[in-house]
């Protein structure tokens, strides 16, 4: 029942999302949405293809020295959004990886195993894991964080080490001043909270499941401590968060048909990011899906087969009948 049952669903215009979800990895462009991301910074509405928007997010969340704004401005100058490029030293695909460095920071990380530089999905994360470990090896370096993680990428951390900052290499910097001016036109400034206030607890729930933005659905995946076989459904993802935001005081049954009576019920008025919205997706009485709402009618889920952990609108679910579940 529950994330087991209910999340393999496919919602009131989900068969469009799930078609969606794997037209992204064919690279298809478009519009963008904001969410916070790591590194303090949002990512502007609309600043990044749609295709690969969900997969910024989640590189932009592998560490807190890196953000989505920093990952997207690296990936227009390394490649212009595009998938194919190939440079004359041999660097390939978006992220611009040299085919001696991939084997190290590639992953399967859309699930497709189609594990190659030339997967935007893959080469985006695997930026992400390899800015993140520049900025543990170059973090007892003075001078601006985000220009020493740049300028490891392209000249590699040891030529920061070398020369205790930017090296003087004029490629080098060149590409930290383009990156970090072009930057900017990806930021979007954060609130105090999230979109629409709410709690702590609640803006802690939203890190923790917002952390795997792009990891694959999986049936019946999800624990306290984290993604199981390599995912989460519906219910695994939000008792993931909730554990997490409790600091390990609530552990939720993995099933959405005993989270709609649990916790404490809230009116649909009075909805805070965080809350969990419960939904009867197939029959009354019948609360086979869950998610994490983050404000501005937007949530955060784990939907169905096929498709990887994403942000949505709440609205897909118009027409349902849904319980809204408070638990911190």
């Amino acid at each position: 029942m529950g994330g087991v049952k209910g999340c393999g669903f496919i919602a009131a215009g989900g068969v469009f999302f799930f078609i969606f979800s794997l037209l992204m990895l064919f690279m298809m462009a478009g519009g963008g949405g904001s969410s916070a991301t790591a590194g303090g910074l949002g990512l502007a509405a609309g600043s990044v293809p749609t295709a690969y928007l969900q997969w910024v997010k989640a590189a932009g969340a592998e560490c807190p020295a890196v953000s989505a704004p920093l990952i997207a401005a690296q990936i227009e100058q390394e490649s212009g959004w595009n998938p194919n490029a190939r440079s004359p030293v041999g660097a390939e695909g978006i992220a611009q990886f040299m085919p001696g460095t991939w084997p190290n920071w590639g992953r399967d990380d859309d699930g497709t195993h189609n594990v190659s530089p030339l997967n935007p999905a893959d080469a985006i994360m695997a930026m992400g894991r390899y800015d993140c470990a520049i900025a543990k090896q170059v973090a007892g370096v003075p001078g601006d964080a985000v220009a020493n993680i740049l300028a490891g990428y392209n000249a590699g951390p040891g030529a920061v080490l070398q020369y205790n900052g930017v090296p003087p290499y004029a490629e080098t910097q060149g590409y930290v001043t383009s990156i970090e001016a072009a930057m900017k036109k990806y930021e979007a400034p954060l609130s105090s909270g999230p979109v629409g206030g709410g709690s702590a607890f609640g803006q802690a729930e939203i890190a923790a499941a917002e952390k795997y933005l792009g990891l694959p659905y999986v049936w019946g995946g999800g624990a306290p401590s984290g993604p199981t076989g390599g995912g989460f459904d519906c219910s695994g993802l939000v008792l993931y968060a909730v554990y997490q935001a409790s600091g390990g005081k609530i552990d939720l049954p993995h099933s959405s048909e005993d989270m709609a009576t649990m916790g404490t019920e809230i009116p649909r008025d009075q909805m805070q990011p965080g809350d969990a919205v419960v939904i009867q997706t197939e029959q009354p009485g019948d609360y086979s899906h869950v998610v994490l709402y983050i404000g501005g009618g937007q949530i955060v889920e784990a939907p169905h087969t096929g498709a990887f952990v994403r942000t949505a609108p709440l609205s897909e679910y118009n027409g349902m009948v849904q319980t809204v579940r408070r638990f911190g």
